[in-house]
């Protein structure tokens, strides 16, 4: 039940009926008008618009307009208390006790499920994480990981049908270095040599020696002689040990993909060749030569004939090679061949999560993808930008026995899946975070994920004085209650979580989440500290007993805090 939906349509459907009379003149789209939170300040509900969007084709001041549109609004609306018109021109709605009862008895029936939208189901495939395997996963490509699992559990939440991937780039000279580290590895386990540390080009993580010998346990009968002559079946070994070190730091992040796309199939199937050959077919590629990259210099830049895709025509600052000089692919040839077998797969959207390092590709990838199917924004591309580790106020580097970098695995041995997923999901993924592990251990308002788990592990408390379980449904016959300002503010509060779910996914912004969970969290603490000095903010009674309203009021915010957290795949304790 999304009351801001809701009334724009009531809001539209009047001022359309009022166009029909010759009361008031509308343009051919009310696309401008909307309804939405007002400033805490303002004592009231909802808040539009529309008196300033149609002001100038009534040619009237927005206040004029604003007393016009008041008297039919409340005509035709009995759950109206009261409507203020604030400079400019907005017009303040607020709900009489009517309308938040048949709100409550609403959301109540709807449980968990309040917030979901009921629109036209799709087909989304979201691509995420997609690190080169070459290794576990580092905290670099945490916060992405995340951001993709969570957006897609925003779209289940909403009936849409979501298939997770994540596309393995298992081709090229870094699989090439990394299959030759394995080879060394496991020299120095059967023959005692010393690892070529020396090789900069080279993986000298202990991860590469776990490797190498589940390699030489598993497949016994491996000569590591020569190099040149195992290094076809020793990549494919490497990449699937590597693959389930992947898979096992997803699983500690509670993270599962549906499928895993190697590079190599669709080389091997000759999949970029057809591509390549398909936007030859649409105009779309030519031979000509690029200036120099910024990162070069150009006294050491050879121009020369290549193939070029036509990337500029769709928005990006220059066209893309798609072959280098030996005449192999390019790394973006390879991502084009990836994203037409998406499109052959007839999904209806397509959605990449990409790392800081990946920002300067969205341009080129999008651009491809309107090329190939001739639509746009069928991508969407969310960049993931960097998080930085604080411990007692300075940058933290933890254990580094796997490599050069901070593990997954070691992020999530120090505080946890739920602190890990809450906090790494805790700001705009557009902006660097900070993630201090003195905060996220703290038990106090400065620890968000602590903050709301406390505000549900109350309610439980309250339900289990009365022997109520999370579970049980509520039995409530007539819902005629006169909630109190304080818990008006509250239930306003509740009755913007379907906004925050649909701007969340209309955005790629699922922080939003636990940052509306937050504050839904500190208004509940709030109303709980009044109880403390005055008898009739207590959910329990002298009698050890609680109301019928107060019973309702508890279970909608429990319902949304589960379901929220829930979208954010962390754990509501009943005890704390």
């Amino acid at each position: 039940m999304n009351i801001f939906a809701i009334y724009l349509n009531k809001i539209k459907k009047i001022l359309k009926e009022q166009s029909i009379k010759g009361m008031i003149k509308i343009p051919n789209s009310l696309q401008g008008i909307n309804v939405n939170i007002p400033p805490d300040h303002y004592d009231c509900d909802v808040s539009t618009n529309a008196a300033m969007v149609l002001s100038k084709v009534n040619n009237m001041s927005p206040v004029d307009l604003a007393e016009k549109i008041i008297p039919l609004l409340k005509s035709k609306d009995s759950n109206i208390d009261t409507i203020d018109i604030v400079k400019p021109g907005f017009i303040n709605i607020k709900f009489n006790h009517n309308f938040w009862n048949k709100f409550l008895k609403k959301i109540i029936s709807e449980q968990t499920l309040f917030g979901s939208s009921k629109e036209k189901k799709q087909k989304y495939l979201i691509e995420f994480v997609s690190a080169n395997p070459t290794g576990p996963l580092h905290v670099g490509h945490c916060r992405g990981a995340i951001l993709g699992d969570v957006i897609s559990n925003i779209l289940k939440f909403n009936n849409q049908k979501v298939i997770k991937e994540y596309y393995v780039n298992d081709h090229g000279s870094q699989i090439h270095n990394f299959t030759l580290s394995v080879y060394f590895r496991a020299r120095e386990i059967i023959y005692k040599e010393d690892f070529p540390y020396e090789n900069s080009d080279l993986y000298p993580g202990d991860y590469i020696k776990l490797i190498a010998k589940n390699i030489i346990n598993k497949y016994k009968n491996t000569d590591f002689t020569n190099f040149e002559k195992i290094s076809k079946k020793l990549t494919k070994y490497s990449i699937d040990q590597s693959l389930q070190l992947v898979k096992s730091n997803l699983n500690d992040l509670g993270i599962k993909h549906d499928n895993f796309i190697k590079e190599s199939d669709l080389i091997n199937n000759k999949e970029v060749k057809k591509v390549v050959n398909k936007l030859i077919k649409k105009n779309f590629i030519y031979e000509g030569k690029i200036q120099a990259p910024i990162s070069e210099q150009n006294n050491k830049w050879i121009e020369r004939n290549q193939m070029l895709f036509k990337s500029s025509n769709f928005g990006d600052d220059k066209d893309r090679p798609l072959q280098k000089e030996d005449m192999s692919w390019t790394y973006f040839a390879g991502d084009v061949a990836y994203h037409n077998n998406k499109l052959n797969r007839k999904f209806d959207i397509l959605i990449n999560i990409l790392g800081a390092d990946h920002a300067g590709y969205v341009k080129r990838i999008t651009a491809v993808v309107e090329a190939i199917s001739g639509k746009k924004n069928i991508l969407k591309c969310k960049v993931s930008r960097l998080v930085k580790l604080i411990k007692d106020v300075k940058p933290f580097k933890m254990s580094k026995r796997k490599g050069d970098y901070i593990t997954v695995e070691d992020l999530v041995k120090e505080v946890g899946k739920d602190a890990t997923r809450f906090i790494m999901l805790n700001r705009s993924s557009d902006v660097d975070l900070d993630f201090d592990f003195t905060k996220v251990k703290e038990k106090s308002k400065e620890n968000p994920l602590y903050y709301v788990q406390y505000c549900y592990a109350r309610i439980t408390s309250v339900f289990r004085h009365v022997k109520f379980k999370m579970t049980d449904k509520i039995k409530v016959k007539n819902y005629n209650f006169k909630y109190s300002p304080q818990e008006i503010k509250i239930l306003r509060k509740i009755s913007q979580w379907p906004l925050c779910i649909e701007t969340s996914l209309k955005k790629l912004e699922p922080h939003r989440i636990p940052t509306y969970l937050y504050e839904l969290a500190s208004e509940f603490h709030s109303y709980w500290n009044l109880g403390r000095d005055n008898e009739e903010f207590r959910f329990i009674d002298k009698n050890k007993k609680i109301t019928d309203d107060k019973i309702v009021f508890l279970k909608v915010i429990s319902n949304v805090i589960k379901s929220g957290m829930n979208i954010v795949n962390v754990s509501t304790p009943e005890k704390m």
